[in-house]
């Protein structure tokens, strides 16, 4: 059976966490897993180069130390803010003798990452593309499953497209570079690989909100019917906890921190008699001793975390999904382990609340793996297994060796520039094609190795004739147009 290893960095406001993994089939072994202190990020994302360089090049010093290995390419999330999305449909003109097949669904979601029109190709990139239903000339809103079988002369297929900056990804591969030549060989939107970690198939399918409770950016994925319907990043989160606590308290940043992970807590009416315990706070020589209470610091913490809780409820009535979630919310993130934030997001919202910690997919011995500050690590290990990826460096030049170089014109418009003489990929989707946010390009997938290796979607020949047949047409904008028209006509019909 072969072994593969995988590598993935989470790039935080406040830390970096790195994981690496060993992959044996379908056995995944996390055998290290390390937090370090960030520095140049801010909102998720990097915003100087250098300073990120040398704590990136700290945590992977780190691991290379520790385990005795040599670290040089690995998974890496793509930023959480600043991501807007559209609503927009592809539809294509088929053949009506033949039936709709997955394969051909699958193939509609990869022509959507490489077709889709940017309305600014030179300062915006795809993060991905999630099909939301599909329809034909007389039927809208089809489910995928449902969809499949059919034979319709057009199909229409509805998108929720996410658009990022390019910027941001530059800086963030650039900050790789500087850490010593190191290759973000993947990079993936991380909501979707958090959900991979921590949210079950019946929470999805019934509705739920994820809410990622980082220390610079809080997100909030809202998946219904088993698909992500909504994304939105908040521009505020545990940092902004440690800078009320900082600057009501008068003392350092750092402090503030560990005071708020050791005592931090919401609703200090629910505290009991640590509420009446104080804290004794010596910050240097030159300044005198404070006395802080537990509860005067629950107030401080409630009092953020309530405005943090209410954005958060925004953002689900702004989906227009805040009736169907049966699964309620689920937070996960470094900010979900402050004390009774389950309570207060509970109370504020009326909706069922539980933490979401990292499903037990996968063996280990690294007890702060199971962290919910781990979930992005592990998601992105999770999406990296399924796509068949290793970063080992010596499998990894042997791939790039292979790929073909007669695509220097589509690498322009839908790849991140790249990097020394690598080639920094854009999010792909995996091959199942079961709604993620990353499709591969067909056309820079390496030929299939004899006994294993990732899949290709390269069309057979056979098959050519009838691609060359089918008309892709993007048409922007709501998804629900087409009811729209419906409507009207019906009322033209009875005035």
């Amino acid at each position: 059976m072969d072994e593969r290893h995988l590598v993935a960095i989470d790039i935080g406001t406040s830390k970096i966490a790195l994981t690496v993994a060993k992959v044996e089939g379908d056995n995944v072994q996390i055998i290290y897993y390390r937090e370090t202190p960030s520095a140049g990020i801010k909102y998720s994302r990097v915003i100087n180069p250098s300073k990120a360089s040398g704590a990136i090049r700290q945590a992977v010093g780190t691991a290379e130390k520790e385990l005795g290995i040599r670290i040089t390419d690995m998974v890496a999330g793509l930023p959480k803010y600043e991501v807007r999305q559209n609503l927009a449909t592809l539809s294509v003109d088929r053949d009506a003798d033949t039936c709709v097949s997955q394969e051909e669904i699958n193939d509609i979601k990869g022509e959507a990452i490489k077709t889709y029109p940017l309305e600014n190709k030179d300062s915006e990139m795809l993060f991905g593309a999630v099909a939301q239903s599909f329809g034909d000339d007389e039927n809208i809103q089809i489910a995928e499953n449902d969809v499949i079988g059919m034979a319709p002369e057009r199909l229409e297929s509805h998108f929720k497209v996410f658009v990022g900056q390019k910027k941001y990804v530059k800086d963030l591969n650039l900050a790789f570079h500087n850490a010593g030549d190191l290759h973000v060989i993947r990079e993936y939107f991380t909501p979707d690989a958090i959900a991979k970690a921590v949210l079950y198939d019946f929470e999805m399918d019934n509705g739920v909100a994820l809410v990622d409770l980082g220390a610079g950016v809080t997100s909030v994925s809202i998946y219904y019917g088993n698909i992500m319907r909504y994304y939105s990043a908040i521009p505020f989160g545990g940092s902004a906890i440690t800078s009320d606590i900082k600057t009501e308290c008068y003392i350092t940043e750092r402090l503030a921190e560990n005071i708020k992970i050791a005592y931090g807590a919401c609703l200090p009416e629910k505290l009991m008699s640590l509420s009446d315990k104080t804290l004794l706070i010596n910050s240097n020589d030159a300044v005198p001793a404070k006395q802080v209470t537990v509860r005067y610091l629950s107030e401080i913490i409630t009092a953020r975390a309530t405005e943090i809780t209410e954005a958060i409820l925004y953002e689900i009535q702004k989906s227009g999904f805040a009736d169907r979630l049966r699964s309620g919310i689920v937070i996960t993130g470094g900010g979900a382990n402050l004390l009774n934030i389950n309570n207060l997001i509970k109370d504020i919202s009326g909706y069922n609340v539980r933490t979401g910690y990292p499903k037990h997919s996968f063996s280990t011995s690294e007890e702060a793996v199971n962290d919910t500050s781990a979930a992005a690590c592990i998601g992105m290990i999770l999406m990296a297994k399924s796509e068949k990826i290793d970063c080992s460096a010596q499998e990894q030049e042997m791939a790039e060796e292979q790929v073909p170089a007669a695509n220097d014109s589509l690498q322009d418009s839908v790849k991140v520039n790249s990097i020394g003489d690598k080639n920094i990929d854009e999010p792909v989707l995996d091959d199942q094609g079961k709604g993620d946010l990353f499709p591969d390009d067909p056309a820079d997938i390496p030929p299939k190795p004899q006994g294993g290796g990732r899949k290709t979607r390269k069309k057979e020949e056979g098959n050519e004739e009838e691609t060359k047949k089918k008309t892709y047409t993007w048409k922007i904008g709501n998804l629900f147009n087409k009811v729209k028209e419906v409507v009207n006509e019906i009322n033209d019909e009875s005035i």
